[in-house]
């Protein structure tokens, strides 16, 4: 199969990666920095079960334009949500009619905006649940368990093999919207993430991290609730428990809930990664999406509205890292005003 992965930061390469090992004809799209890199050193794939794939160079193909998507026989768009438009308008009217388009981005709605621009085209939503680290070198390593989450289709059934083979199987949805936004939940940590300076698995064993995500998951399925929208169920516990859950001492989040902790020790959230290269975040795709929910039911949402402004002044340029303390006192304030 031919795929061309629009994005080639760590998600797409990673994916993208173990398409090529499992025998497709891959083509990444991204910036030079990235591009250089791996077409110098090929890929090593690995995961925090043991992977260990090594992709060499003459396996795959870079271009910082896309190209050759006549021929393409899957596109994954796996740019950050801000880009989507800017990524896939010059593609429009190149790939064939029923061509798969997987958006495996982060945040809701991407799939309509590719849809609009690609209309003969079989564009699915999709969800990437895991995290990937990108080390130097051309390592990607998955530092968390998950899966990929599609919307099941026909058009899926020749790609579902390819990525089966590659080790990546999907998991198909009928209707994936319930999963869009119960990864929402789970990605309103990225933030909180991103201001701790912490890995991942450092900052969700302090407690007072875990309280602020409790207050910004808490303030989101207010809102979610009054627009009747019922998240589905991605952890032990349903979305309302697993948020109380969150707030407990920290020996009993490790004995109640320590598969939550089962992350690489180097991993942190996406945003963390993005304020460190001094890129734009996808805080108007995660808190964001949780303020205009509220705007739309008539419902206030001072939490997530306040870590849209701290985040931001991060890309700004503020470089503070807040302590648990000070980020829950943060927050505390603002859901209090």
């Amino acid at each position: 199969m031919n795929v061309v992965v629009l994005g080639a930061g760590s998600i797409g390469v990673f994916v993208g990666g173990l398409l090529a090992a499992a025998g497709a004809r891959v083509t990444f799209v991204g910036r030079p920095r990235v591009l250089d890199e791996i077409t110098e050193s090929g890929l090593r794939l690995t995961d925090l079960d043991g992977l260990a794939v090594t992709v060499p160079p003459d396996r795959f193909v870079t271009d910082t334009e896309p190209r050759d998507l006549e021929t393409a026989d899957l596109v994954l768009v796996t740019v950050k949500s801000a880009a989507t438009a800017d990524a896939v308008r010059p593609v429009a009217g190149l790939p064939r009619p029923g061509t798969p388009v997987l958006s495996l981005q982060n945040g809701i709605g991407n799939d309509a905006v590719i849809r609009e621009i690609l209309p003969t085209c079989a564009v699915l939503p999709g969800m990437v649940m895991f995290n990937v680290v990108h080390h130097p070198g051309g390592r990607f390593h998955r530092g968390t368990d998950g899966e990929i989450a599609v919307q099941d289709d026909p058009a899926l059934t020749t790609t579902a093999a390819l990525f089966e083979r590659a080790g990546l199987g999907l998991r198909r949805y009928p209707d994936l919207l319930p999963v869009q936004w119960a990864k929402l939940l789970l990605n309103l940590n990225n933030p909180i993430n991103a201001l701790s300076g912490r890995p991942l698995r450092e900052e969700l064993a302090d407690r007072d991290y875990r309280r602020c995500l409790a207050l910004t998951q808490s303030e989101a399925l207010a809102a979610m609730k009054r627009a009747r929208i019922r998240p589905a169920r991605l952890t032990p516990l349903p979305p309302s428990a697993m948020t109380t859950l969150l707030t407990v001492p920290d020996g009993i989040f490790r004995r109640v809930a320590g598969s939550v902790l089962a992350i690489d020790p180097m991993a942190r959230s996406s945003m963390a990664d993005d304020l460190a290269l001094g890129r734009r975040t996808e805080i108007a795709w995660l808190c964001g999406e949780i303020v205009g929910l509220g705007e739309i039911v008539g419902m206030s949402t001072p939490v997530n509205r306040r870590l849209i402004e701290l985040v931001a002044a991060a890309e700004r340029g503020d470089r503070r890292t807040w302590t648990g303390p000070e980020l829950l006192a943060e927050l505390r304030a603002a859901a209090a005003r």
